[in-house]
């Protein structure tokens, strides 16, 4: 299971702390631990990324797992034109989006412990209700379309800069804004009546 962010893959920990141009080479030597080592290195991101999309659940694990096998037979063909930590991440990107095609409906999305950037859209001073606005904030996320939807998990949960999320996502900087806007536009949208309904009932009281 995808477990604190984490991919559990069955596999001893590597012991040697290699850059990835050296992890790279050796794992197309055939080192088995390199490519261990370099699991270790993007297991988070990968999964937080997945969950981010998707929610935690098998499907998130089997993708999260499915990620690196994709990596590990594209090795060959990796240039590094962009660092090994945006490429794993747009192929879990791609591999979410078209498992949320394959389903045909929207998964609540998971956002991690800590994250402001969406609560902050209820504007609520108090903190005896944050779970609830979390909640919320998870059922506004999954109405978006997958396309808002890719670019909000980049850009606002995982920190992604623009150029950054374009890279991902393979679209133009420009498109990357606007579908930020937009998405957030139509979040804003979504949310405001939940959280108005969810104030009501806090100033009513139980």
């Amino acid at each position: 299971m995808l477990q604190g962010q984490t991919l559990n893959c069955y596999w001893p920990r590597a012991r040697t702390k290699l850059d990835d141009t050296s992890l790279i080479k050796k794992i197309l030597g055939g080192d088995r631990n390199a490519f261990k080592e370099l699991i270790e290195k993007y297991e988070s991101r990968v999964a937080a990324t997945v969950i981010g999309m998707l929610g935690p659940g098998p499907e998130a694990e089997d993708i999260g797992q499915e990620t690196f096998i994709r990596f590990y037979r594209a090795l060959g063909g990796f240039r590094g034109e962009s660092s090994v930590g945006t490429y794993v991440t747009r192929i879990a990107i791609n591999l979410c989006l078209n498992e949320i095609k394959r389903r045909g409906r929207r998964r609540t999305l998971y956002v991690p412990d800590g994250e402001k950037k969406l609560e902050s859209l209820a504007h609520n001073p108090g903190t005896e209700h944050r779970d609830e606005m979390s909640r919320l904030a998870n059922l506004g996320l999954q109405r978006l379309d997958p396309k808002f939807r890719a670019v909000i998990v980049l850009r606002l949960i995982h920190g992604y800069t623009t150029r950054e999320t374009a890279r991902i996502l393979r679209l133009p900087e420009g498109t990357v804004l606007s579908r930020l806007a937009r998405g957030q536009h139509k979040l804003k949208e979504i949310l405001a009546p939940l959280y108005k309904d969810e104030q009501l009932i806090s100033r009513d009281g139980p």
